[in-house]
């Protein structure tokens, strides 16, 4: 009888090694709140891993597809269920991860005759103005926390704090425009890739960057949307086209990223 809580406690440790076996290969994303709005990028082969929740919220994620697409479908679900009970107004992204996702995702997680899901995710929203949009991420053990103006998801714990110092540390993304966010945001991208995959190196430098950037560019579909807080109408999300993204990319990187 004694050894029962052990045996808990020891069953969720094999839970977390084999969830973090199975997320070792994800490709990491990011979100920076920028001048206009907030930004997301990743790269991804040939599954979607951005998407709309709701007119000023969006989702990103790393994991299993069917799992990334459970939490999509509850986000969803929990946010139009909101936005017609009571207004879209209260539909926010504290409110989907606190009362939403993370107890879902906790559940999972420690009822352990029960698959846990395999996914990180991050929940961005857009803010009436510079300096209030809101950017949260979700564990796959229901841990969240919010984010300053930037936010981050990886393969591993040390990928991701690579990502947020190199971010912290970067040149003025902060109330710059798109042109200016976006090559941050896909630096920091390749930092948590080459830190994941050699840990103990010195930290990439800019050319050890951009020489990534380019070869993932030949196997890999850049991924990009953004939260414009700009346009017209309730719908505040928008995915960037592969030339929008070129035309940004390019003047940087001298190559075109498809």
């Amino acid at each position: 009888m004694f050894e029962e809580p052990y045996r808990w406690t020891e069953a969720v440790g094999n839970r977390r090694a084999y969830v973090d076996a199975q997320l070792a290969q994800g490709s990491p994303v990011v979100a920076l709140a920028y001048r206009d709005g907030v930004v997301l990028a990743t790269f991804q082969r040939g599954i979607p891993k951005l998407y709309e929740v709701y007119d000023r919220i969006a989702l990103g994620g790393v994991g299993h597809p069917a799992d990334l697409e459970a939490l999509r479908a509850a986000a969803l679900d929990m946010a139009h269920v909101e936005g017609f009970n009571r207004s879209p107004a209260d539909v926010t992204t504290m409110r989907l991860i606190k009362y939403g996702l993370a107890p879902l995702v906790k559940r999972a997680y420690e009822e352990l005759f029960r698959a846990p899901l395999m996914a990180r995710v991050l929940v961005a929203q857009v803010g009436p103005r510079w300096g209030q949009d809101v950017l949260m991420t979700l564990d796959y053990d229901g841990t969240f926390e919010e984010a300053a103006g930037r936010a981050a998801l990886a393969s591993s714990e040390p990928a991701r704090r690579a990502m947020l110092a190199h971010l912290d540390g970067a040149g003025p993304w902060r109330e710059a425009p798109l042109a200016t966010a976006l090559p941050s945001a896909l630096r920091a991208w390749a930092v948590g890739e080459l830190v994941h995959a050699a840990p103990e190196s010195p930290a990439p430098d800019e050319a050890r960057l951009t020489q990534h950037l380019q070869a993932c560019g030949t196997d890999r579909r850049i991924e990009v949307a953004v939260l414009d807080r700009g346009v017209a109408g309730a719908s505040k999300y928008r995915s960037l086209t592969a030339s929008e993204v070129s035309e940004l990319l390019v003047p940087w990187l001298g190559t075109v990223v498809p």
